[in-house]
């Protein structure tokens, strides 16, 4: 609806062809609605635009005392560990929390298309989800706060880690080792076919290995989706690379577990053999000595939930938060044994027979 005025509960009802109490009842999801009517409502007040709003002194205050987690996973370390932080700060401000859930397409477009009709809260998290512009407009069609924590390309108030300067990080150890056929192991979101090819952390690869005058062999930088299986099989296609890589630098840590998994499985030593680096420095991580970039996951939770909580009170806190990542170097990287510079080196030839 492109109309100047807003449209009211008055408008829904009368599109629906019911009465304004059986409206309310309908949005509400009261007794007394059958599902068909409420459906029909539902589809109304969605084509309408149509936001239920409290008055101004209730949204300003916060009265409503809840606000939504929006999170494309929970079953992943990341996502629980950010919305512990998040719980955590907004419970002991005396606010509730609604999480909802959109981790497959379906799920995430029903959220989008009918959240602005159920208003509930004072304000929305968004965890690690990067929006499109018309998800972003349906967000803000909400009229509450908008905040986001992690990995964001939106345009809200964030604390986030710079996944560019990880990467960078993390490539920089493995060069000043003496590496320079570093292969990388790059993850992407499917559900995000619009997403740049160089984007945040493989952004960082290619500027680390530029800076140091080190060509990227694109033979051994390999795409694939989020999971240590994932990368198992990227580890494949790397060791049967033209050029033998001396290195693997993997988006996350559970990516270069798998990575790990397939070196040994070769018959390949880690870090004789080939180095491995990760990124979040996972609980796992300090278990099997992984070399990783640490980021403080729970930190940007805690940190979201105070900025939130600072602009919900009317103040200007500061809108781009970045904390710092530093590598952890544990047991799994290693200088590059001298008779190993050659792009066919002995652990190679054991691969091949």
């Amino acid at each position: 609806m492109n109309s100047s005025k807003a449209v009211g509960l008055a408008d829904v009802a009368r599109e629906a062809g019911v009465s304004l109490a059986t409206a309310s009842r309908a949005l509400n999801s009261a007794y007394g609605v059958s599902a068909a009517t409420r459906e029909r409502v539902a589809e109304v007040a969605r084509r309408l635009e149509y936001v239920a709003s409290p008055d101004a002194s209730r949204l300003a205050t916060g009265a409503t005392r809840t606000v939504a987690l929006v999170v494309p996973h929970i079953d992943r370390w990341y996502f629980g560990e950010m919305v512990n932080g998040l719980e955590e700060v907004l419970r002991q401000a005396g606010h509730d929390v609604l999480l909802y859930h959109v981790g497959d397409p379906g799920g995430r477009h029903a959220f989008f298309e009918h959240l602005p009709a159920r208003r509930k809260v004072d304000a929305i998290v968004v965890v690690a989800v990067p929006v499109t512009e018309h998800e972003r407009r349906r967000l803000e069609l909400m009229g509450v706060t908008i905040v986001a924590a992690g990995g964001q390309d939106a345009t809200y108030p964030y604390v986030s880690v710079d996944d560019a300067t990880a990467v960078r990080q993390a490539t920089e150890h493995l060069l000043r080792l003496g590496h320079r056929r570093i292969a990388t192991i790059t993850a992407v979101d499917p559900d995000r076919a619009d997403q740049p090819a160089r984007h945040g952390r493989t952004r960082g690869f290619y500027e680390a290995m530029a800076a140091a005058g080190v060509p990227v062999d694109e033979d051994l930088v390999v795409t694939t989706t989020w999971g240590g299986v994932q990368a198992a099989e990227a580890m494949e296609r790397l060791l049967s690379a033209r050029t033998f890589p001396t290195a693997v630098l993997a988006h996350s840590d559970e990516m270069a577990l798998g990575a790990m998994r397939t070196i040994r499985r070769a018959g390949l030593r880690v870090p004789e053999d080939i180095s491995v680096v990760g990124i979040d420095d996972h609980p796992l991580a300090e278990l099997v000595d992984l070399t990783t970039v640490r980021q403080p996951v729970r930190e940007q939770g805690t940190r979201t939930a105070l900025l939130l909580l600072a602009l919900l009170r009317g103040e200007q806190p500061d809108p781009a938060q970045k904390l710092p990542t530093r590598v952890v170097v544990r047991a799994t990287t290693a200088a590059v044994p001298a008779q190993e510079h050659s792009p066919a080196h002995p652990a190679a030839r054991r691969t091949r027979h």
